[in-house]
């Protein structure tokens, strides 16, 4: 650990706090029908919903808006597996790369409709640029708008009282693409654009090195797909090591944006929230949970990497010279990103469900690589993509106040609302369903043949390689430890039903937690009613999530991260 770590990490915080209220104050005015108000805009908004058939003011209760959304990113589903299994007869195909395999081609679409990203190819090498255009790109702001129009829907659910609808699918996912996430994408376009990120249409160069050796050099459309690519939390990359790719990320300086890019709205919409609810304390102190958990694991990755491989001593490395390992544990990681930039881009991915990356997770210390993955199994409720962060935490928070009142012998309330069964059921189904799945798939792969296949490494490494690949497919995040070849028939179809799982059969119960609680009638504050803006709530969140994650998730962590870490050796 270095000053220099510690300084980065800290202008990354200050940048990150000095956008929250205006970006989520910008959102709240968004979604509350702010632009309609603007006569150009307004103007044109409304014959883009004429055009489409949609009634701007029309509301739809919780089942209709479950419907919509699902029925929208189904028709997502089939165009993106229809572009990538035709991509050979389609234009923008310069490097004339064929059509992806059927089983291949349904896990990516699958994976960008989810907003995961799980990339079981090379992007450079396997996708022509209308498929990375008008099929990846296109599905990270479709994926992304889903997420924050059922964090909406929610937010509408704790802040209305007696209503029948929570909104209207088809009006939010639009207004989550066009006046937040394309104006934000294409400032991050320009701004990596600038930096040295490629931008064109034309094909790959050959350039010949010093010895006369000649190099295929890949290019396209990177700065556009990039700057969605982190905005939205889908990750994908358009070159094979993502992030670490110079094309993708040039400088020091746009690494730090690209982390700040990925927490931007997820963060920022727990002040939409806050304003949406009529107390913006309220949004500060799910963003304090956030954060607590974050630096929580922020520490024990950078100190696990800055450390170095504690196994060296077996190994017969004299430890009395000096550190571990000179400069920390630079295995995988780029060294002009170092232990701190590479250290902070990993746990901001992995508590964001982004699955970006700069550095390659299989590489990190047993105890680093254990973080990340507990940062996911957290069930993507730290900052978590656009969406998914705000009403992964508000399930936790509705957990919290049921515990609460269970203890003091009270109906449990939570802004105005009784918390009664119904809402605690589906917020414990949602909750399940990601542990569930993690669970299960991978103690399948663990056993079958075509699952032990995939392995590069034996031992709690190789188990901790499948663990890591269910745990980022069910969370939605998409980064893998990279040792696993899941290009295969086994893996590309569960990895999918992983995927299909974290993302929809979470999204369904908390559209219905909506729908119950906008119905319900407001109960006045009394001095029996939990406090849900102060320090204590923010300890009850934050206990609720590690009780549950580490009740769940701790014998499948004891067999791979951490049995590897006190095995006497590395594994790979």
């Amino acid at each position: 650990m270095t000053l220099h770590g510690w300084l980065l990490i800290l202008l990354f915080a200050l940048l990150l706090g000095l956008t929250i209220k205006p970006l989520g104050g910008y959102m709240a005015w968004v979604f509350t029908g702010g632009p309609a108000s603007i006569w150009f805009v307004g103007w044109l908004e409304c014959g883009f919903f004429r055009m489409a058939g949609v009634d701007p003011k029309s509301e739809q209760n919780w089942l209709n808006y479950a419907v919509a959304l699902l029925a929208f990113n189904f028709v997502g589903i089939i165009l993106l597996f229809a572009i990538l299994f035709f991509q050979d007869v389609l234009p923008l195909n310069p490097q004339r790369f064929g059509p992806m395999a059927a089983d291949l081609a349904f896990n990516t679409a699958v994976s960008f409709v989810t907003n995961t990203s799980w990339q079981s190819y090379g992007g450079e090498t396997t996708l022509g640029y209308f498929s990375q255009m008008a099929g990846v790109t296109v599905q990270s702001f479709l994926s992304a708008a889903t997420g924050v129009a059922v964090a909406i829907a929610m937010t509408r659910g704790f802040a209305r009282h007696g209503a029948a609808g929570i909104g209207n699918a088809w009006v939010d996912v639009s207004r989550a693409t066009l006046y937040v996430l394309l104006p934000l994408a294409v400032i991050g376009a320009l701004f990596l654009a600038w930096q040295g990120a490629p931008q064109t249409l034309g094909g790959s160069v050959e350039a010949a090195g010093l010895e006369g050796a000649v190099q295929l050099i890949s290019r396209g459309p990177v700065a556009s797909q990039e700057a969605i690519k982190l905005l939205s939390g889908d990750g994908g990359g358009f070159f094979n090591a993502n992030s670490a790719h110079p094309f993708e990320n040039p400088t020091a300086l746009t690494n730090l944006v690209e982390i700040l890019l990925i927490f931007l709205i997820g963060g920022a919409l727990t002040n939409t929230f806050g304003r949406m609810v009529g107390d913006e304390r309220q949004g500060w102190s799910l963003f304090g949970a956030m954060v607590a958990l974050f630096a929580a694991g922020l520490c024990v990755v950078y100190f696990a990497e800055a450390s170095g491989n504690s196994h060296f001593a077996s190994l017969g490395v004299d430890q009395a010279a000096g550190p571990l390992q000179a400069g920390g544990n630079m295995e995988g990681k780029e060294v002009r990103f170092g232990v701190a930039g590479s250290a902070l881009f990993a746990n901001v991915a992995t508590t964001s469900s982004d699955g970006a990356v700069n550095a390659m997770h299989d590489s990190f210390t047993p105890l680093g690589g254990g973080m990340l993955m507990a940062n996911m199994m957290m069930d993507e409720v730290i900052v978590g993509a656009p969406g998914s962060g705000l009403f992964g935490m508000l399930l936790y928070a509705l957990v919290a106040v049921f515990v609460a009142g269970l203890m003091v012998g009270r109906t449990p309330e939570y802004l105005g609302n009784k918390i009664e069964s119904a809402e605690v059921k589906m917020a414990v189904l949602a909750l399940l369903v990601v542990p569930a799945t993690i669970l299960f798939l991978t103690s399948i792969a663990a056993v079958v043949p075509a699952g032990l296949a995939g392995l590069s490494n034996a031992g709690p490494h190789g188990f901790s390689e499948l663990l890591y690949a269910y745990t980022s497919a069910a969370a939605t995040n998409g980064s893998a430890f990279a040792g696993l070849s899941a290009n295969t028939p086994f893996f590309n179809l569960t990895l999918a039903l992983a995927m299909l799982s974290g993302r929809f059969l979470v999204i369904v119960p908390v559209l219905a937690i909506a729908g119950s609680l906008a119905a319900k009638k407001r109960v006045p504050i009394s001095a029996g009613t939990l406090p849900t803006d102060g320090m204590l709530f923010v300890f009850l969140i934050v206990g609720t999530v590690l009780i549950l994650g580490a009740l769940t998730f701790f014998p499948a962590l004891a067999l791979g991260p951490l049995a590897e870490l006190y095995s006497g050796r590395q594994l790979y």
